[in-house]
């Protein structure tokens, strides 16, 4: 895994940020949340703190890690349905052998969910004897699930208790700067557990530039900030680094048809009966696996055709141009303007990634002693 770090460090240096400069994302509309957040956590009672499980420690926010310390606090690692599975239960593990609780889920997952507020509860059993009404509160970087997660427990606290309980609002003491009444879900009775349901925005601290990269590609950060085809380019680097292209080569043994398609020469009769077929069911389903089969092949093939030595910077800048060749084709971009054609292979490839048709990822590395 240490190529994935040695990648994201040369990232820093190397052609690909050429105009980029460091990356600083704060927008002013969310400083006042972060600060009203920090003032919410003092009444929390206990904190589910969302990351997501393709990160789970770039996407910690590292400036409540203080005050989280110091709370009761539920990690969960959410998109686990895009994470590594092999590799999830060893970040679980780790998490929890630093006195963290850590739970991976899917916050679009009802049963999911379900297991997160057992875990709630089984926590505040020790505070229930002696407060009569307990809060819970949601916080995490953008982008890592919160308002789905806030979503289903809605849900599920609409059909645990009758319709005049399912939005009640919590009255908290009085605190300076700090509205009393909170609103937020039922999820229990005796004492009453409340999930607020106001997760607010928190900006991701970003730390160093390999932080920022992984925080852009999952889309904690705005692409804009970063620029598209910079991260396409460091998310090539991590695959080319882990050597995931080689995990694809039973695509080799496809049809020559198949190949074809994959270069971007597929006849006139084919793309014809690809369109009919697409009429007929619907659905662009099956066009999008054929898509990504292509799209993995194409790196596969460029991979293992390339001669040079990844770990020199250059000669993997080389491999990387390569790469977009081939996936222009794949995606059958026109060759005119090359910066256009570019910018939109990288937004197709992203999107490739972020909904894990690419395959499950994890990007942060596991501590060496793991």
């Amino acid at each position: 895994m240490g190529g994935v770090e040695r990648a994201g460090k040369r990232l820093a240096e190397m052609g690909f940020n050429s105009g980029g400069g460091v990356i600083n994302w704060f927008p002013g509309h969310m400083a006042a949340a972060t600060r009203a957040i920090r003032q919410r956590l003092k009444l929390a009672d206990l904190v589910i703190e969302v990351r997501d499980a393709r990160i789970p420690l770039s996407s910690a926010h590292e400036d409540l890690q203080s005050i989280l310390e110091h709370k009761r606090r539920i990690i969960a690692l959410n998109k686990k349905d895009l994470a590594n599975p092999n590799i999830m239960h060893h970040w679980v593990r780790h998490l929890e052998s630093s006195t963290k609780d850590c739970l991976s889920i899917n916050a679009h997952s009802r049963s999911s969910v379900n297991e997160l507020l057992g875990l709630v509860e089984f926590k505040l059993r020790e505070v229930m004897s002696r407060e009569p009404t307990l809060l819970v509160m949601v916080v995490g970087v953008p982008n890592v699930g919160k308002s789905a997660l806030i979503n289903c427990i809605h849900r599920i606290a609409t059909s645990r208790f009758p319709v005049h309980e399912k939005v009640k609002r919590a009255t908290v003491g009085p605190l300076p700067g700090v509205t009393q009444d909170i609103s937020g879900f039922k999820i229990a009775n005796r004492p009453s557990i409340y999930v607020l349901d106001t997760p607010g925005v928190l900006v991701p601290k970003i730390s160093d530039m390999e932080t920022g990269l992984k925080l852009a590609l999952t889309g904690a950060v705005k692409d804009s900030v970063v620029g598209e085809e910079r991260l396409a380019k460091y998310m090539l680097s991590v695959l080319n680094t882990r050597r995931t292209p080689l995990h694809w080569e039973r695509l080799v043994n496809r049809s020559d048809q198949d190949f074809r398609r994959a270069t971007g020469t597929l006849d006139r009769d084919s793309t014809l009966r690809k369109k009919q077929r697409k009429h007929i069911d619907g659905s662009d389903v099956v066009y999008i696996q054929d898509l990504v089969k292509d799209v993995q092949r194409a790196l596969f093939l460029t991979y293992k055709e390339f001669e040079g030595n990844i770990e020199e910077e250059t000669e993997l800048e080389i491999l990387i141009d390569a790469q977009f060749d081939a996936l222009q084709k794949v995606f059958r971009i026109p060759q005119k303007q090359s910066d256009e054609a570019r910018l939109m292979v990288s937004k197709k490839l992203l999107t490739l990634f972020r909904t894990g048709k690419l395959g499950p990822f994890i990007l942060d590395n596991l501590p060496d002693s793991l």
